[in-house]
């Protein structure tokens, strides 16, 4: 089996976290910008983080045989910050036509504040302009209002909802994206916010449709392996390989689309072969 891990903050892992990605069928990671525990300070920062994105780690990647695309966004958190908010939002037009950059992302909410929603106001604009899908994230808290109030936003500018993947879902939330026409990611952690166990419950009951999981792989508590270890357990739970294999390959291919992901069509039709087997 082959795995794309659609959510997954490779700057905070080691080499050997790409290594044993390999050995155990991941072939492409796409890393979203998002918030590095510390605050920063300055804009000058998030343009020197951009470009380790979009230049140092798709070649730390490739050494250990992974394909490694990303999204460049002002993350929700730092939204509210404004030594920052404005100077990046205005800079993140530069980096949008870099050939690594697949989407927009992740932008949303944290605390569902007003600046958070300006912020998220201009990256769907962006979005639209430069013809991007978007990743949202949902707030930890209060997640069903932030999740609903998200797509009420996107809903407004006319974003079709195809090309939204709203991410961080839970059992609180995934049959409201599913039923609203959006794509629902699912993050799954070790112990914490989503686990492979009740991502399992979920699956069971929603299936393939407009479904991705990641293991987000931040500097928390997380684990780089947690697609690779969900869909084990997907299988040891009954589901089939080939919709496993849907889940965790064809569905971001078909989100993001092949040309935008730019993968060899080799190694396309290589997951391919073994969803259909």
């Amino acid at each position: 089996m082959l795995f794309i891990d659609p959510h997954i903050h490779c700057v905070s892992r080691v080499t050997d976290d790409y290594q044993n990605q390999f050995r155990h069928g991941m072939r492409v990671v796409i890393e979203p910008a998002f918030w590095l525990g510390q605050p920063r300070t300055s804009a000058g920062t998030f343009r020197d983080y951009f470009s380790m994105l979009l230049e140092w780690e798709p070649q730390r990647a490739a050494n250990y045989g992974l394909t490694h695309r990303c999204l460049m966004a002002l993350n929700p958190k730092e939204a509210n910050d404004p030594r920052v908010a404005d100077p990046v939002m205005e800079m993140l037009p530069e980096f949008l036509n870099h050939p690594n950059v697949i989407g927009v992302g992740e932008t949303g909410y944290d605390e569902i504040t007003a600046a958070e929603e300006k912020a998220l106001l201009r990256h769907v604009e962006l979005a639209k302009e430069f013809n991007l899908p978007v990743m949202v994230h949902t707030p930890h808290r209060d997640k069903a209002r932030g999740t609903e109030r998200t797509m009420d936003v996107l809903e407004d500018m006319g974003m079709d909802p195809a090309r939204v993947i709203i991410d961080h879902s839970t059992e609180e939330t995934t049959k409201m994206i599913l039923d609203r026409g959006y794509w629902a990611g699912h993050t799954v952690y070790p112990h914490t916010k989503l686990t492979a166990e009740r991502f399992a419950n979920i699956f069971m009951e929603f299936g393939t449709e407009r479904m991705m999981i990641n293991s987000s792989g931040d500097w928390g508590e997380s684990d780089p392996l947690n697609v690779i270890k969900t869909a084990a357990l997907l299988e040891q739970r009954g589901a089939a390989r080939a919709d496993i294999q849907k889940l965790v390959w064809q569905n971001i291919i078909d989100f993001y689309g092949h040309e935008r992901l730019n993968l060899s069509e080799a190694l396309v039709q290589a997951g391919s072969t073994l969803i259909t087997a």
